[in-house]
């Protein structure tokens, strides 16, 4: 009887050996295919007969559900596609940006069929800017007389819009949303064929799809396989809520030229105004060892508008301070057939001027005129050649947007520098004079007006109008002189920001493809 005991224990130890070792041996192929970029290469034969099983695959994979990727899914199921779309969290989000969404935005959103997303969630009509600066302020109105009555800016709580587009797409019957970690991309000849993710459950799933389109947020973990990222944090959003308070200017934002860099208030809620201080760098002062309370009320609240301040400091003292790093990121692309980066994951820009949704939100109207024409997105090649014009077209909207709030950025933050100081001067002044040296700015702001060219006109009629100030009514050599450091600084602000976005996709677009151009536009 001992005998066999240590028989059957000698078995059992070698059955554990054996086990081991393969299971050590299936990490480590596992680890050798996968690249560092996070994909995972398959050979030929293996991909093909899991197509082969797989027919009833999606069409198409989404990773993220944020705006960008909910939006996506409804937009392209609505046009028959069968979407699943892989979400980490499909809890309400909770976040301190992504709230005001531009009129060009909502133009978006209404052409995309989504414009009841903005209804029941106590979301705010805004008109308009108020632009601060010590102790002066001018009113800046959106140019919204060509449109209809309900065309303005929506602010709102980010997460509620979310959830209301998630739902709207959920209830599509060709739209499934799934919560689990998209892990890598499957990768099999440089061609990308699918995903590989994790449920809730923790089970690994393999999907085999014809495209893939990565939109997992600012904090990407797959955007360096499919492009060459650069991100910037310039500064920290801090974010607060001030409640039952009036805005100085009812549905519009705020903005307030402080020092060092802007503070932003607009509403999000019948009863809420959203409260961001910028704060230059990366590192912000503590929030639990009181530092931030004291940096808002002794630097941040002696800035604030009066009718503001009491409630700010009510805020403060309220205790629930939040922070946020602001990225900014070019589009650097590596076009890889069978995949696509979009909204945060692709592109970013520093959130002051609200762009980032109206950036999101008109790459997915091109993206779903491009892929209409496609019956078959199994077709490699017609795929991979409707999708190169992506880029391209997508250049007037997203380069005005980002230029501009990278630029907008730079001049509005205090400087110790004469000739930035005459620049930030230069545009409050500029914006005051209203008619078209508002409505102008403002139009390419809103989204309303997506022309580089306008963008840069603007930008350096506010440097030759700073030169102007300075050499009225008499000139000197230290004006002059001053005046010409004034424009260096300029051209030193929106000439590396224009290079990050390229000048001839901005300034010179290749031609539209024709096919582009006969689809129809709903």
């Amino acid at each position: 009887m001992a005998m066999i005991g240590q028989y059957i224990f000698g078995c059992f130890a070698a059955s554990l050996f054996g086990f081991a070792l393969l299971y050590n041996l299936r990490r480590k192929i596992r680890r050798d295919v996968a690249g560092k970029d996070g994909c995972i290469k398959t050979s030929a034969a293996v991909a093909e007969r899991m197509r082969q099983e797989s027919g009833g695959d999606p069409d198409i994979i989404i990773v993220g559900a944020g705006v960008a990727g909910a939006a996506l899914a409804y937009t392209l199921g609505k046009d028959g596609r069968r979407v699943h779309v892989i979400e980490r969290d499909l809890t309400e989000p909770d976040r301190i940006v992504g709230e005001l969404l531009q009129p060009g935005g909502y133009l978006k959103l209404i052409e995309l069929g989504l414009e009841d997303c903005v209804k029941g969630i106590d979301a705010q009509q805004v008109f308009g800017y108020a632009l601060y600066k010590d102790g002066k302020d001018t009113k800046l109105p959106y140019p919204l007389e060509s449109f209809g009555t309900d065309v303005s800016g929506r602010s709102f709580h980010n997460g509620r819009f979310i959830q209301r587009m998630r739902e709207k797409a959920a209830a599509l019957p060709n739209v499934t949303l799934e919560q689990g970690t998209v892990t890598s991309l499957l990768e099999e000849d440089g061609t990308i064929r699918g995903v590989q993710y994790k449920t809730k459950k923790g089970e690994e799933i393999t999907i085999y799809v014809p495209l893939t389109i990565v939109c997992d947020g600012c904090f990407s973990n797959l955007r360096r396989s499919l492009c060459s990222p650069q991100v910037e944090n310039p500064s920290c959003f801090v974010g607060l809520i001030l409640e039952n308070c009036d805005l100085p200017h009812a549905n519009h934002g705020h903005v307030v030229l402080g020092d060092p860099s802007p503070i932003l208030f607009y509403p999000i809620s019948s009863t809420e105004v959203r409260c961001l201080v910028d704060v230059p760098g990366k590192k912000v002062p503590s929030i639990s060892n009181g530092e931030m309370a004291h940096y808002l009320k002794t630097v941040v609240a002696p800035q604030v508008p009066s009718q503001l301040h009491d409630s700010f400091i009510a805020a403060v003292e309220k205790g629930n301070i939040r922070t946020m790093p602001n990225r900014s990121m070019p589009a650097n692309p590596r076009p890889t057939p069978g995949a696509l980066l979009l909204g945060d994951a692709f592109n970013m820009r520093h959130p002051l001027t609200g762009g980032g949704m109206t950036v999101a939100l008109s790459d997915i109207v091109l993206l779903r005129n491009l892929l209409r024409p496609i019956d078959n997105l199994r077709d490699g090649s017609t795929l991979c050649q409707y999708l190169e014009s992506f880029y391209t077209l997508r250049k007037p909207v997203s380069s005005t947007i980002n230029t501009l709030a990278g630029a907008l950025y730079k001049v509005f933050c205090a400087s110790p520098d004469p000739a930035r100081k005459e620049m930030r001067e230069a545009c409050f002044d500029y914006l005051s004079l209203g008619g078209i040296f508002s409505t102008g700015p403002v139009s390419l702001l809103s989204g309303l007006n997506p022309r580089p060219l306008s963008l840069f006109l603007h930008f350096f009629a506010v440097a030759v109008y700073g030169v102007g100030r300075l050499l009225l009514p008499y000139p000197s050599p230290t004006k002059v002189w001053l005046g010409a450091r004034l424009l260096s600084a300029a051209s030193g602000i929106i000439f590396p920001i224009i290079k990050a976005e390229g000048i001839r996709q901005m300034f010179f677009p290749a031609t539209v493809p024709a096919y582009y151009r006969s689809t129809p536009v709903n």
